[in-house]
């Protein structure tokens, strides 16, 4: 029995830097769960994998400025995230072409010129470094970073709650009351690529979107009210950090591919299993109906 509880328990407990991993997926997992969310309710879920891609450009050019650089690459990420996801709703609204296409075009678009920018001073390494994160070399500054996005995340989702969830369903109506429905569009876009930018110092540009949309995803299998939703996406996110840490630890794999494809096998799990929609329960409904 003692075997075993070391087995889950002993490589944090002996190594900082697994603890520093874990706790930095937990902050992850808390702040990500409800941004995830609201991007289902949204429909707007393929918009987090385009600003994912949006946050490239900007953290390749504080590395061609400063190298790897955890502020730097930060800041260059906001700054270009934030813009990218401006310039695909302006030309939204000047022009015929739908905002999911203009994302579209502007993250193929961005994710090119992060490959080229990184390339123009880095190594394979580096490249590597930046798409696919190195969490378990999260350090103090990286933890700090985390914690305090997953903080502004909850504080902000808290104080605008009720507009940002009207906006979701029904933005005519919420336009009608003077509710602002813009302005609430551009804060939640601001926080998606927080989040982003988040776990992309964890996880690299390409992980970070599966932190963000696999648990939520899956929780919608789960639960329907939105707050429920959210604390069922961050038990599966938890859940998926803890096992793929374990797994990269004892197998050797890469840590943030071993944790999204966790997420990934919970999200299968809920797709045939979950209590709400899914294969299971629309057959569990059909017998019901027949017998």
């Amino acid at each position: 029995m003692n075997h075993i509880v070391d087995i889950f328990i002993s490589p944090f407990s002996e190594f900082i830097f697994m603890r520093h991993a874990l706790v930095a997926c937990f902050a992850l997992a808390i702040g990500c769960a409800p941004v995830g969310m609201l991007l289902v309710l949204r429909r707007m879920s393929l918009m987090g994998d385009a600003l994912s891609h949006a946050v490239l450009p900007g953290a390749a050019l504080g590395f061609l400025v400063s190298g790897l650089s955890l502020y730097a690459m930060t800041i260059g990420g906001i700054i270009i995230g934030l813009t990218v996801a401006l310039l695909a709703g302006a030309i939204a609204r000047v022009t015929a072409l739908r905002e999911d296409a203009s994302f579209a075009a502007l993250y193929l678009i961005s994710l090119a010129a992060g490959v080229l920018i990184i390339s123009m001073r880095g190594t394979s390494i580096d490249l590597i470094h930046v798409l696919f994160g190195t969490i378990l070399a999260v350090d103090d500054p990286a933890l700090i970073l985390v914690a305090s996005i997953t903080t502004v995340t909850l504080f902000t989702i808290a104080l605008i709650y009720r507009p940002l969830i009207v906006e979701c369903f029904d933005p005519g109506f919420l336009q009608s009351v003077g509710g602002r429905g813009a302005t609430m569009h551009f804060i939640f876009l601001v926080l998606v690529v927080l989040n982003l930018v988040a776990g992309f110092t964890a996880l690299g540009t390409l992980m970070a979107v599966g932190m963000l949309m696999l648990p939520a995803a899956s929780a919608n299998f789960w639960a329907k009210q939105f707050w429920s939703a959210s604390l069922a996406a961050t038990i599966i996110a938890i859940i998926s950090s803890y096992t793929g840490l374990l797994l990269s630890f004892y197998m050797n794999f890469p840590s943030g591919p071993s944790i999204i494809l966790i997420a990934g096998l919970c999200y299968v799990f809920s797709v045939i299993f979950g209590r709400h929609g899914s294969l299971y329960s629309r057959h569990k409904a059909g017998n019901h109906l027949t017998g």
